[in-house]
């Protein structure tokens, strides 16, 4: 049965076909790969060889050409796994469309098909230490020598920092422009460039298979061929690319709510207290309904934003709805749900456990449910 009106059976085959990959080669490692805090590099490259990487890219530059709709579903059925391979989206969704739509024919030819075969792995590198959700104050410059640009900063929290090799940065080339946003641009750093190191994997409370990190820029110099765009003109790119960024983690939210609803579901019904059924208990059928009827809300709204962005309509409003509220249920249901698992949810060896650490930075990354709330407030004429 098609998840969405708009699925047909070409996407039927497209998830279940990834499903089955994600099965043998994914689930049985995820585990191992939590452990070991990496998810490796020989995996990037089978989605690569799979067809699951980016195939949104024409197929002039190796790609499939397909559309975003066939993302949705790779996004879902990644989360289904479990968040750490956010990265992989970051890199399809995020990173990589910037090049599609700002870069040359030359950068696309140069960098699009060994996106596509996981060779490049991507990631994008806006936050810096003293700043997160306000972009027009990052702190790294890239000032033009001759050919090159020499960059200098830092930056944290990057995702896909250590697997990386391809960084889409984030500098100030004017830094006396005004306004702050118009001496922002966005340049290519490639792994191995002089000046360019690669910090320590960050320690996070969750996704422990995902690599974040943190970046370095000392008299780092980049040809000035590896502008992306126009420079100054970064901020911009930023502001017409988030609302697919925001989307993809709007869904990644809604997927996650739905499975930890599915394993709360199966535990209370197998779960006896007091000789019965936790299921049978009013207190969690009560709570099981709550949450079925705010994933249900949130599925049809979710609906409507993937079939409007895929029409190119601008939904900028209520993609940061979207974003706000699906990532703050998913971190009420994983609280509920935990709960409904008594001290067992509590354990490692229950993925809601795992759910329950992975959650809350949701609300966090893509700019903060905060900044999601003044966008929708500006944007209703306050």
């Amino acid at each position: 049965m098609a998840r969405y009106r708009f699925e047909t059976e070409d996407h039927e085959i497209f998830r279940q076909s990834l499903r089955k990959f994600l099965q043998k080669e994914a689930v049985p490692l995820y585990d191992t790969w939590e452990k070991e805090k990496a998810i490796p590099i020989s995996f990037w490259k089978r989605l690569g060889d799979m067809g699951y990487l980016c195939p949104q890219v024409e197929e002039e530059f190796g790609g499939l050409g397909l559309d975003f709709s066939f993302s949705v579903i790779i996004s879902e059925e990644l989360e289904r796994v479990g968040t750490s391979l956010v990265g992989v989206g970051l890199h399809n969704d995020i990173v990589v469309p910037y090049i599609e739509t700002f870069g040359s024919m030359k950068q696309k030819q140069r960098w699009l098909p060994n996106c596509v075969t996981g060779e490049t792995i991507t990631a994008i590198a806006m936050t810096e230490p003293g700043t997160g959700s306000d972009l027009a104050n990052v702190q790294t410059t890239a000032v033009m020598d001759g050919d090159h640009y020499v960059l200098n900063g830092q930056k944290t929290f990057i995702t896909n920092g250590i697997n990386g090799n391809l960084f889409l940065v984030v500098v100030k080339t004017n830094p006396q422009a005004e306004p702050k946003h118009k001496g922002i641009s966005l340049i290519i750093v490639e792994e191995g460039t002089p000046g360019f190191t690669k910090g320590r994997k960050l320690d996070k409370v969750g996704l422990h298979a995902q690599d974040t990190a943190e970046l370095y820029f000392e008299d780092c110099r980049v040809p000035i061929g590896n502008l992306i765009g126009e420079e100054g003109r970064g901020f911009s790119y930023l502001m017409e690319k988030l609302q697919q960024e925001r989307l993809v983690v709007a869904i990644a939210a809604q997927i996650a709510s739905e499975d930890m609803l599915e394993m709360t579901l199966d535990y209370v019904k197998s779960r006896k207290a007091f000789g019965k059924p936790v299921s049978s208990f009013q207190n969690t059928q009560f709570k099981i309904a709550e949450m079925a009827t705010k994933i249900e809300i949130g599925k049809s709204f979710l609906e409507s934003l993937i079939e409007d962005h895929i029409a190119g309509k601008d939904v900028v409003t209520k993609v940061s709805m979207a974003k706000y509220w699906l990532t703050e249920t998913a971190r009420e249901i994983s609280v509920e749900c935990m709960q409904l698992h008594g001290g067992y949810g509590y354990m490692e060896e229950y993925k809601i456990a795992r759910r329950y650490r992975d959650i809350p930075v949701a609300s966090i990354y893509a700019g903060t449910n905060e900044i999601m709330k003044v966008i929708i407030a500006k944007n209703l004429g306050l």
